[in-house]
């Protein structure tokens, strides 16, 4: 497997050229950004290697043409302390990973290793994506939309690595069962699944599930117990909710991912671990990295692989097939229909709770389904008796009137503080006269900056007197 190493520092080029020959690659130096791109466009690079800054256009573009090429193609960042917001920016750009120098050879070899593995699944494992291909999911897993089958593929392909991956979905999506089927189909189906989930238990007991502990390191420790990671030893790890993770757990959970080493809490020595990692959030985790709820190095760490779930109402034409699989899964043997109306009800529905909550409704049809075989819509969703035909809508929508006045009020306040309380300014650029501002204030109860509600109303019928006379 070639890799693409560009950099202009010859320390590093001579030195990480010998380690990665070393480890088994083949390696094509470029010492500019011309260089490179030529690399690029005339060689089989599988992965490239490239520093932000050096002769030429720069890393940026390496990367921008290597994207443009092979977008699966890995691409690690070198930088420097002063370009680490160059390196931030060429992740956002679909860098898989940055390394800041100066770095140990040995851990780059290592990174390119990882994603080497991923970059030759197609050729090493082709007979299991044979077997995988002509199934249209996995065991519980079905669907034809073609956001769904996108995932499918996905799943097949990284499956046989060892490589971390980040599956994110909102609740309902499936995102334990996707996990499960990355188990079943890697090297690993053999081996222990576990699974824990960050929102289930309290800070506490959560680092005493996911480390062990030893006997006596706390109260009501009376003897040891191995914790989770221990559990997968030897298989694959999925922490489930880990959006919901404290910053202090994640602090140590970056340390098991990075020596892949757990320490039993009151233990004084660490055991080594040899699993496979994947972890599942509801919300994206680059919103609670620049909300300082996340931290950002784990963050790098988990994202190896991303695996995006797309909600129920994104999978056009799987309801019906979810249906039929869950009435024959639930059915215990007998026979059930539904009529075309509620199917097309079905199927408009926006399943705020995806695939999980079309699952309960099913359930819940064919136990309220005394005699006959037709399921009814009104015991799969709830409906408004109001209309003939109409769901209930369980989230709050405003009237238009509410929702208008709520803009307008905040849209006249912030013209109000950009001009200081100048009401005749105000008025001009909000486009209306300053009688039908006054008029609005008045009726809104709708203050200047620097004055209270009884202050603003006397001041204002002034200026309303006033401007009506100046009008007039």
């Amino acid at each position: 497997m070639r890799v693409l190493l560009a950099d202009d520092e010859i320390t590093i080029a001579v030195t990480l050229t010998d380690a990665l020959e070393e480890a088994g690659f083949e390696v094509t130096c470029a010492g500019d950004t011309d260089q490179a791109l030529a690399a690029l466009e005339n060689e089989e690079i599988a992965l490239v290697l490239t520093d932000i800054r050096m002769p030429g256009a720069g890393g940026m573009a390496v990367l921008e043409r290597s994207m443009e090429l092979d977008a699966q193609r890995p691409v690690i960042i070198m930088t420097g302390f002063a370009a680490m917001a160059d390196a931030s920016r060429a992740v956002d750009m679909g860098a898989r990973f940055y390394l800041q120098k100066p770095f140990r050879n040995e851990s780059m070899v290592a990174l390119v290793e990882t994603y080497a593995r991923l970059r030759s699944l197609e050729v090493e494992n082709s007979a299991l994506r044979e077997r995988l291909e002509g199934a249209e999911g996995f065991d519980e897993i079905i669907g034809e939309s073609p956001a769904i089958r996108a995932v499918f593929g996905r799943v097949r392909t990284i499956a046989p690595s060892d490589a971390t991956v980040l599956i994110q979905g909102e609740s309902g999506t499936g995102k334990e069962r996707f996990a499960r089927a990355v188990h079943a189909s890697s090297a690993r189906a053999a081996e222990p699944f576990v699974a824990i989930s960050c929102a289930a238990l309290p800070e506490s007991l959560l680092e005493a599930e996911l480390f062990g502990f030893e006997k006596g390191a706390f109260t009501d420790a009376r003897k040891e117990r191995r914790g989770r990671f221990e559990l997968a030893d030897g298989g694959t790890f999925f922490l489930d909710d880990i959006d919901d993770m404290p910053l202090s757990t994640q602090v140590k959970l970056l340390r098991v991912l990075q020596e892949r080493q757990v320490e039993r809490l009151g233990a004084e020595g660490s055991r080594s671990l040899d699993l496979r990692f994947l972890a599942a959030t509801k919300v994206p985790l680059r919103e609670l990295v620049r909300e300082g709820r996340f931290r950002e190095d784990l963050f790098y760490r988990i994202n190896v692989v991303p695996v995006e779930l797309p909600p129920l109402r994104e999978r056009v034409g799987d309801v019906p097939l979810l249906v039929r699989f869950m009435i024959e899964r639930h059915g215990g043997g007998r026979r059930y229909e539904l009529s075309t109306g509620t199917m097309r009800a079905l199927e408009r529905y926006p399943w705020p709770g995806n695939v999980r909550e079309l699952e309960n409704a099913v359930q819940r049809a064919i136990a309220l389904c005394a005699s006959g075989s037709e399921l009814s819509l009104d015991d799969m969703l709830p409906q408004d008796p109001r209309w003939r035909g109409a769901t209930l809508v369980t989230d709050e929508v405003q009237p238009l009137r509410e929702r208008l006045r709520e803009v307008e009020v905040e849209h006249i306040g912030r013209a109000l503080e950009k001009t200081g309380g100048h009401r005749t300014q105000a008025a001009d650029l909000l486009g209306i006269s300053r009688k039908v501002l006054w008029e609005k204030m008045r009726d809104f109860g709708i203050s200047a900056p620097g004055e209270d509600a009884s202050e603003g109303t006397a001041s204002k019928d002034t200026a309303s007197n006033d401007a009506g006379t100046s009008e007039a």
